[in-house]
């Protein structure tokens, strides 16, 4: 007979770990790396940089929400993998954000990009911990 897992262990912490350290440690080493090109990239290389920042925090809401079993967690993790995704692809096929992408890689940064958030969706649509977790989740 097999142990229902439930509870936050697993890929799931490791989700809310992505979610709570790695995203806003990402964010703060990009922006930090870009602030000099902020003055020559003028206003849409700021509000790119505001995106991400408002994404970040859905992120860490989503973790927060994950590990607190909060009713809308999943919901919420899903949205913020979403606006993620859409904010990566954004920011890797327009020329508004500075880049060191050497021509041809865009094409690799966006398909990784994708793979890594499509594999959390799904992880989030079709785990049995997940399911088990949040009861509201069917």
């Amino acid at each position: 007979m097999r142990a229902v897992k439930s509870g936050i262990g697993g890929w799931l912490l490791v989700l809310c770990l992505l979610l709570l350290i790695w995203q806003p440690i990402s964010l703060g080493l990009v922006a930090s790396s870009m602030l000099n090109a902020l003055a020559s990239g003028g206003l849409p290389a700021v509000l790119i940089l505001l995106t991400r920042l408002i994404v970040a925090g859905f992120g860490i809401a989503a973790g927060l929400t994950l590990l607190g079993r909060r009713p809308g967690a999943v919901t919420l993790a899903k949205l913020s993998l979403a606006l993620s995704a859409a904010t990566d692809v954004f920011v890797y096929t327009t020329p508004f954000f500075p880049s060191n992408r050497a021509p041809g890689e865009t094409p690799i940064y966006i398909g990784v990009s994708l793979a890594y958030y499509i594999a959390w969706l799904v992880y989030l649509a079709r785990s049995k911990r997940v399911r088990d977790t949040y009861p509201a989740v069917r």
